[in-house]
């Protein structure tokens, strides 16, 4: 099946203030933040009309922006609603939104103080990350090449666009071998997260992940521990050793794109999708169709 390209769609981008055909929506080659990586972003999904947690993931785009020593030129109210108009634009009430805030090109070079900040809002129909069927039996991943960085030698905490880089290219290789993720381990060796979501394991009824103290303690991440101790499981956040692994039975990860998805394999390690992820992945459906009350 051949994709669509991203930028030759029908549609409308909310860019700078105001709607701007989709085709039309373009920035400059020497734009800072194509150069330097000086560009934040979230990843949103619309459910039956409503945006999952819309508020936390703007005040998480302005937060990020903030760590990377830039000020959004708007509030937080209006880019809300600026990402609803986006939808309602579009003729769309399920699908994803890709809010992004960059540096523009009025200078080149590591400095740009005097580079003017951008953002733009697009929303296109992007069904689940992985196939239902897939999720069910759970996902492979093997373990990526790259580690995540000390807070120290990057801004972690921050939503940026460099820091997806070596996810790529962990991702591709991944792909590559026939797997649909890589597991990265931090810069201390400890398992962190996958290429874009969160994990956690299940060993004896208790359910254990990573602290998030080199990488986004992430949306969907908050929202499924929130479901699990509705559910009475205890969780419990802590350094996890790769060797560790081959004591968990369960495991799965989360994120805006991959929701809640059991896994069944890292590298060599291999589990079961059972009760506690099973019973996770579908009340995180129901609660995003407002099935179930929000966590």
């Amino acid at each position: 099946m051949s994709l669509v390209p991203m930028d030759d769609r029908d549609g409308w981008i909310w860019m700078d203030g105001q709607f701007t055909p989709w085709r039309e929506a373009k920035v400059h080659v020497l734009t800072h933040g194509l150069h330097y990586a000086s560009a934040v972003f979230e990843g949103e999904r619309m459910y039956g009309g409503e945006i999952f947690k819309l508020t936390e993931h703007t005040e998480r785009l302005f937060k990020s922006a903030e760590i990377l020593d830039f000020s959004i030129p708007f509030t937080v109210a209006q880019i809300e609603e600026a990402s609803k108009a986006t939808c309602e634009k579009n003729g769309l009430d399920d699908c994803y939104i890709r809010p992004i805030a960059w540096r523009g090109s009025e200078q080149m070079g590591v400095s740009a103080q005097s580079s003017k900040v951008h953002i733009a809002i697009a929303a296109w129909e992007w069904p689940s990350y992985f196939k239902p069927e897939e999720k069910a039996k759970g996902i492979r991943l093997t373990w990526a090449k790259y580690k995540r960085p000390s807070p120290e030698t990057a801004p972690t905490a921050s939503k940026a666009a460099g820091l997806y880089m070596i996810c790529t290219l962990s991702k591709h290789a991944a792909e590559r071998e026939g797997f649909s993720d890589a597991m990265m381990l931090d810069w201390r060796g400890y398992v962190a997260e996958a290429t874009g979501a969160n994990v956690f394991f299940v060993r004896d009824g208790v359910i254990h992940t990573p602290i998030p103290d080199c990488f986004l303690d992430g949306i969907t991440r908050r929202s499924a521990m929130e479901l699990a101790r509705r559910k009475g499981f205890e969780i419990v956040e802590r350094h996890i050793k790769p060797e560790e692994l081959t004591g968990f039975t369960e495991c799965f990860i989360t994120g805006t794109a991959a929701e809640v998805t059991p896994v069944s394999q890292i590298g060599e390690y291999r589990f079961t999708p059972g009760n506690i992820s099973l019973s996770l992945m579908d009340d995180f459906a129901r609660m995003v169709r407002r099935e179930l009350q929000p966590a």
